[in-house]
């Protein structure tokens, strides 16, 4: 269907008795901002497909940076261990324990 100049001029006569002239810059208006609207959020979409593959990259360093504390925190609780199993040199406590807690005859 091909519009020629008479036709387009007859359908904007329709559309200005139809909504005035004070209300078409206001309809124009909405219009433009719904359009940028909608661009900046197809933007925004395709953007977001194109970080989707990054994610597994993000995912496995992080799960490395994870590792390596974890053994950290290992070595660090293995240092710890010796001194937790030490015995007090005072006599009052066995393994971090207070002699009152492992003697059953012992009230404190």
């Amino acid at each position: 269907m091909d519009l020629g100049p008479w036709e387009i001029a007859i359908i904007a006569v329709v559309i200005l008795v139809l909504f005035g002239s004070a209300k078409l810059p206001q309809a124009a208006r909405s219009l433009g901002r719904s359009m940028r609207i909608f661009k900046s959020e197809t933007k925004g979409l395709i953007s977001d497909d194109d970080d989707q593959p990054r994610q597994p990259q993000d995912a496995r360093a992080q799960a490395a940076r994870l590792r390596e504390q974890a053994a950290l925190l290992e070595q660090q609780a293995a240092a710890q261990q010796p001194q937790l199993n030490a015995p007090a040199d005072d006599g009052t406590t066995v393994s971090g324990v207070p002699l009152s807690q492992t003697e059953p005859g012992r009230k404190s």
